[in-house]
């Protein structure tokens, strides 16, 4: 049996394909297209499903999308109605996108499977799974638990922005629900736009600023903004939000409340901006905080599921794991929309078709992420001499490796499967030496050509994690963060002194475990600078053109591609 599982249409439009409860293949459109965050139909990712799996599309059991479109629509006009006359302009330009594409999204996604596959017929059913059920199901089903309180937050779904459920084997229930405009991941948003950055898109550069900063603006925020009650629950003022009436997502008297204008994306970045980031930083984590003690206290479990986009935060996540009396938390890798195609994918098959779940309690099914496309040595060769490029095969390519990390050079690491998620976990990585005070400096300004601001995470050998790391668990998908105990690693090491780390062991991920305990072996330190193979604004590299691509137009020095290595 496969199930193709589908997100598309909104941001991180993505595919997936299950043989009955296995992940065989996972991908997000932008790895293809090359636009970041991509939301048009994932026709590459599912194609590349596909023939990963050699089969047909109409070998494809059942279709499932991750949202119900016509919940969606309805929350667009009960908004607007509710608003009106305000935002008509807003409601004016949206209507059509919506009456030509979005509202007939059955048609259109089986007129593009036709397309893929003829045999594919243009009548065949598509399920529609609810947004935070795709969500839930992203978080529970695949993580190592029998049962758990799952908690998914995220901007909004049809009407949900924060669900609560209980999994229990192959169901999950719904138990408590916040619905829109009140959204802890829209008001998140609001001030990411504020400070000049993408929304849907940089609300991780808000996390890293924040801790430059001090919240000096959380009373006035609580004060004007959001009304929380002691659960965790919590009101939104509109009065200062514009997003549901509006293209923006603040209002004049945002700005007159902070007593300054959006910061346009070209503006330095002043101590103001640092505070403010750190403020909303500060007091989403205090309401996540609340929920996640209140859901403790409420629904007694050891076990904590995290889906939806504030899950990728992982200064919160480390807060809740800390403080809310949850003993395990597991977090999708893929916390946003690309995974809502995996967790449609698996609601189909446990809750729709009923089928049982075998849980280990020790492993989840995510393969480590690792989840993308790979590539032959023969394609590597081929794409390398298109671009008359000298290379060498070496003898040992991690000693190689780590010898060219220890003498200072930065390096492109291409091997495996591509990651599936935002975060590259060592087989679409840039690697350095994190014992380089400089190393920071010289990424973010020569390689990713990007903010300063901006930290690195360290991959470290598990065994490890302890001697480097306060309060340090196992952390594979870069969902946590840890104190630093040794100033030997400035690379790695944010402002605050603290690290999103990423534990590596021989099981899990052998090779890239292989290539650190070679640097080990070399240094002593058990650790390396990883952070995702791209520049600022581009997805992740996906293909060896891409890998190239960026190798060539940055000051990268290495480039080590499936035991390849081409020196620049």
């Amino acid at each position: 049996m496969y199930i193709l599982g589908i997100s598309a249409f909104f941001h991180d439009s993505a595919a997936c394909l299950l043989k009955y409860d296995e992940v065989i293949a996972a991908a997000q459109e932008e790895r293809f297209t090359r636009i970041k965050n991509d939301e048009s139909f994932p026709v590459q990712a599912i194609t590349w499903c596909l023939e990963f799996a050699g089969i047909r599309l109409s070998e494809v059991d059942h279709v499932v999308f991750y949202e119900k479109p016509f919940l969606k629509f309805e929350r667009l006009l009960e908004t607007h109605l509710a608003f009106a006359p305000r935002g008509l302009n807003a409601f004016l330009k949206s209507l059509p996108v919506w009456l030509k594409d979005k509202l007939f999204i059955k048609r259109s996604i089986n007129d593009q499977l036709h397309q893929i596959d003829p045999l594919w017929k243009k009548d065949n059913a598509i399920l529609f799974a609810d947004h935070h059920q795709s969500h839930a199901a992203s978080a529970f089903f695949p993580s190592p638990f029998h049962d758990s309180v799952i908690l998914t937050v995220d901007g909004v779904g049809e009407w949900n922005t924060t669900t609560v459920c209980r999994g229990t084997g192959n169901h999950i229930e719904l138990l408590r629900e916040i619905r829109f405009p009140h959204s802890l991941g829209l008001f998140y948003a609001a001030f990411t736009a504020y400070l000049g950055f993408k929304v849907n898109s940089d609300e991780y550069k808000v996390m890293g600023l924040a801790a430059y900063g001090e919240p000096r603006y959380t009373a006035l925020i609580y004060q004007h903004l959001i009304d929380v009650k002691a659960d965790g629950s919590f009101l939104m003022n509109m009065d200062y939000f514009n997003y549901c009436t509006g293209l923006t997502m603040t209002s004049k008297k945002f700005h007159r409340l902070f007593n300054a204008d959006p910061r346009k994306p070209e503006e330095n970045i002043s101590q103001f901006h640092q505070d403010i980031a750190c403020s909303v930083q500060k007091v989403t984590e205090e309401i996540m905080l609340l929920l996640s003690k209140d859901l403790y206290r409420q629904y007694p479990s050891d076990n904590l599921c995290l889906a939806g986009g504030v899950a990728l935060n992982c200064v919160i996540n480390t807060e809740i794991l800390r403080h809310s009396g949850f003993k395990q938390i597991w977090i999708q890798p893929a916390a946003g929309d690309a995974g809502g195609a995996l967790g449609a994918a698996y609601a189909v098959y446990h809750q729709y078709l009923g089928n049982a779940r075998i849980v280990t309690g020790k492993e989840d099914k995510m393969k480590n992420a690792l989840l993308g496309p790979l590539y032959t040595e023969k394609e590597v060769k081929q794409a390398l001499d298109d671009q008359h490029l000298s290379w060498i095969k070496p003898d040992n390519l991690h000693n190689e490796v780590a010898r060219c990390l220890a003498a200072g050079k930065v390096v492109g690491y291409f091997n495996g499967r591509m990651e599936f998620g935002p975060r590259a976990l060592g087989c679409r990585s840039i690697l350095a030496d994190p014992r380089n005070p400089e190393m920071q400096a010289i990424l973010n300004q020569k390689i990713k050509f990007r903010e300063t601001f901006r930290p690195f995470a360290p991959a470290i050998m598990e065994e490890f994690v302890s001697d480097y790391f306060t309060a340090a668990r196992r952390s594979p998908y870069m969902l946590f963060v840890s104190q630093t105990k040794t100033n030997t690693m400035p690379a790695v090491t944010h402002i605050d002194g603290s690290a999103r780390l990423q534990t590596v062991n021989a099981v899990d991920h052998p090779d890239f475990y292989k290539l650190i305990h070679a640097f080990y072996q070399l240094t002593g330190c058990p650790l390396v600078v990883n952070t995702s193979f791209n520049v600022m604004n581009e997805p992740v590299v996906c293909s060896p053109q891409d890998a190239i691509r960026c190798f060539n137009q940055t000051n990268m020095d290495v480039l080590a591609i499936e035991g390849i290595l081409v020196y620049k």
